[in-house]
């Protein structure tokens, strides 16, 4: 029983702290949230050179070339798995639905999983060390 709670704690504890930072957030945010017919988000869509909005979004180039302050020595490594990763979530034909399996349900399962899996052989460890 102690060990189900600790799973889903620790399956839950992301996605509440997320929630909790964003409704925190909402109430101090002043421009117009970004609206079309599909969606509705928090923060603005018009360019913005002192933050990223929706813009950044769907103009990533916008976003390196007046928000990204520390990678850009790095942008040879990192436009290389940036764009690779959009690249492959674009070969199954819909990217919205294969960003939302594999980035928000697959990958977060599977630390989830190797977590849940770490602390099971941690607890087998201390309880093989105890019995010696």
């Amino acid at each position: 029983m102690k060990k189900s709670i600790r799973n889903i704690a620790i399956l839950i504890a992301p996605v509440l702290l997320m929630v909790a930072m964003n409704e925190t957030v909402r109430p101090t945010i002043q421009d117009k949230a970004f609206n079309d017919s599909v969606y509705t988000g928090m923060n603005a869509r018009q360019k913005i050179e002192d933050y990223c909005t929706w813009n950044c979004h769907f103009n990533t180039r916008y976003c390196m070339d007046h928000h990204v302050k520390y990678l850009r020595p790095y942008f040879n490594i990192t436009d290389t798995v940036y764009y690779g990763m959009i690249n492959w979530l674009r070969i199954p034909g819909d990217y919205i639905w294969a960003n939302i399996v594999f980035m928000v349900i697959l990958i977060p399962f599977l630390i989830w999983f190797f977590i849940i899996k770490s602390l099971n052989i941690q607890d087998k460890i201390k309880r093989l060390k105890k019995s010696q």
